[in-house]
């Protein structure tokens, strides 16, 4: 059987969200540039266990609504249509699984609504307390003269970039930040400033059919990346906002699983380092070996064996 589709109005927008089996809500948030569909080899397993399994198009993707201004895409605005959207589907309480930035978002309903969601699961990122400066100022601290790859997503031109061709976009993303790029075709954090060099290959992971890849390119050839995009354009503006979680811990039982060649990870090495100090409930972090960063769509089955052992335990 396959997930239902339906709609929910949730903090002034409409948001897609698809949705499977009946028991305790289990919310499943994608990252960038992903769908819904990144979660399609978990809800099989998720449903069979008896949880109630929901997998929204975040804001700005899908057939969710994509507000233009940018200032609609920050923290506050991001984590309201989620607590939003588990009141839309007559709910109290959930445990939230998050990957790539549905991780970061996740994260920050943890800290902020604790009365709502009971536990949470990050894939890829792991949580990044807030630092002592902003993301443009870290990124210039951490790498003096050189270009860190978010500075690049925040650039005004990209957008039309991407869309040029958004298939071999979405490729070159996918195979380039997996475990299958050789060392010459991997995705590299920081570079040299100046033109970027020739673009990764635009090849198709194994882990992934050609009909998968179609799925994505379909819905954003439809909308183009400006809303993804625009979460990394409000990281300075989450900064500013968010003084009041400064040494703020997630006390939620907690699971991280990351890729053990995840690039994510060569840039934040230390928040995983520290992830039981800040995540002092932390259940298990665990490296899975060959994998990148696609977590759950390269490993699934050793995801979905974590999430049920982890979900079995509350």
């Amino acid at each position: 059987m396959l997930p239902a589709h339906r709609f929910a109005e949730t903090n002034g927008i409409r948001m897609h969200y698809a949705q499977q089996g009946s028991g305790p809500l289990v919310l499943l948030l994608h990252g960038f540039p992903e769908l819904w569909y990144a979660w399609r080899h978990q809800f099989e397993p998720l449903v069979a266990a008896g949880y109630r399994v929901v997998a929204p198009d975040l804001r700005g993707y899908g057939q969710t609504s994509c507000p233009e201004p940018l200032e609609a895409y920050d923290i506050f605005q991001l984590t309201g249509d989620i607590v939003g959207l588990v009141h839309a589907l007559g709910e109290s309480t959930a445990v939230i699984v998050g990957h790539d930035w549905g991780a970061w978002i996740a994260a920050h309903l943890a800290l902020l609504r604790q009365d709502m969601f009971r536990a949470l699961a990050l894939l890829s990122v792991p949580y990044v307390p807030r630092r002592p400066v902003n993301q443009t100022q870290w990124e210039q601290q951490a790498y003096p003269g050189k270009v860190f790859y978010q500075a690049g997503l925040r650039s005004p031109m990209v957008d039309q970039y991407l869309k040029y061709d958004v298939r071999a976009s979405i490729l070159r993303g996918l195979y380039s930040l997996s475990a299958e790029a050789g060392p010459e075709e991997r995705f590299q954090p920081v570079r040299e400033p100046g033109p970027p060099s020739s673009p990764p290959p635009a090849k198709c992971p194994s882990w992934i059919t050609e009909e998968d890849v179609d799925v994505f390119a379909g819905e954003f050839q439809r909308t183009g990346f400006t809303g993804g995009l625009n979460y990394y354009r409000n990281m300075d503006r989450n900064w500013a906002l968010t003084p009041f979680l400064d040494g703020a811990k997630i006390l939620q039982p907690a699971l991280f699983i990351a890729g053990e060649q995840d690039p994510v990870l060569e840039f934040l090495r230390p928040e995983y380092d520290a992830l039981e100090e800040n995540v002092p409930n932390l259940t298990k972090k665990v490296l899975l070996p060959g994998a990148g960063h696609w977590t759950q769509q390269e490993r699934p089955n050793e995801v979905n064996r974590l999430l049920l052992e982890f979900l079995a335990g509350l």
